[in-house]
């Protein structure tokens, strides 16, 4: 293989972006989303929503795109395209599948329309906002951690 201190490179921002981009995704879902659930003043909630989803998206944007990046280029150089076509790499499929949700959210759904809908919907009933809010993150760190399983041998 010529050029693996690319390959190596490559794998390294990999492994640290999705640490970094699935640990998120975790401490959203089981820690952040949880405790502005029980924030009584509900202007609050949401205002401490916006600030702190404000701080991170920046955060998220670039891990997201620095993983997918990597890890196109690592398929590539290894020329593993063909793994989409056998279905003991079906954590491949489900692997694009959640990077191309996220990556939709955070840069076409997110500033387009989520972050305008949900603040309406905060306002109108935040109980039921934060809930939704909290299920989707329930989904998406479910999908993010089969597909950490699946790529590290795990097989139905």
């Amino acid at each position: 293989m010529e050029n693996l201190e690319y390959y190596i490179l490559a794998r390294a921002i990999h492994v640290i972006g999705v640490v970094i981009w699935i640990g998120g995704v975790a401490f959203v879902t089981t820690v952040l989303v949880p405790s502005l659930k029980k924030i009584t003043d509900k202007n609050n909630r949401l205002e401490l929503f916006e600030q702190l989803e404000g701080t991170f998206a920046f955060q998220t944007r670039f891990v997201t795109l620095m993983t997918g990046a990597s890890g196109y280029f690592m398929i590539d150089y290894m020329h593993a395209w063909d793994r989409y076509q056998q279905v003991q790499f079906w954590w491949m499929h489900l692997m694009t599948l959640v990077w191309g949700t996220f990556t939709l959210v955070l840069f076409v759904l997110e500033p387009l329309v989520l972050h305008h809908w949900f603040k309406e919907q905060a306002i109108k009933d935040s109980d039921i906002a934060f809930a939704w809010l909290h299920r989707m993150h329930k989904v998406l760190l479910s999908l993010s951690l089969l597909v950490v399983l699946g790529a590290h041998g795990f097989q139905f």
